[in-house]
């Protein structure tokens, strides 16, 4: 299980993350984009991820890490259950929807 402080702590401490409102939810955003979706009252985050890592963090058990069930999920979107996720797989599939979502770097 991981708390609500522990998902804010994690998704805040990627560079240049703001936490704002959308709707009943708080989003984590790399400039205007969103990465990740908190929902506080069903312990439940939602994560952009590429087809490919949805489906490889799926695969891990569909309990815990599932595509959201409609055409979201189709694009990457992806729920992750807090209440059964360990710490140290939510930091890794935080910073893929991270890493999915920020801006490439130029060199």
């Amino acid at each position: 299980m991981v708390s609500i402080a522990t998902f804010k702590k994690i998704a805040m401490s990627f560079p240049d993350v703001v936490e704002q409102p959308h709707f009943e939810k708080q989003s984590y955003r790399i400039g205007k984009k969103i990465f990740a979706t908190l929902d506080i009252k069903n312990q439940l985050a939602c994560l952009k991820l590429s087809v490919a890592d949805q489906d490889i963090f799926s695969a891990f058990d569909k309990t815990i890490i599932y595509p959201v069930p409609n055409k979201w999920g189709q694009l990457g979107w992806t729920f992750v259950n807090l209440l059964l996720i360990k710490e140290n797989m939510l930091t890794e599939i935080l910073k893929t929807a991270y890493d999915t979502m920020a801006p490439v770097k130029k060199k």
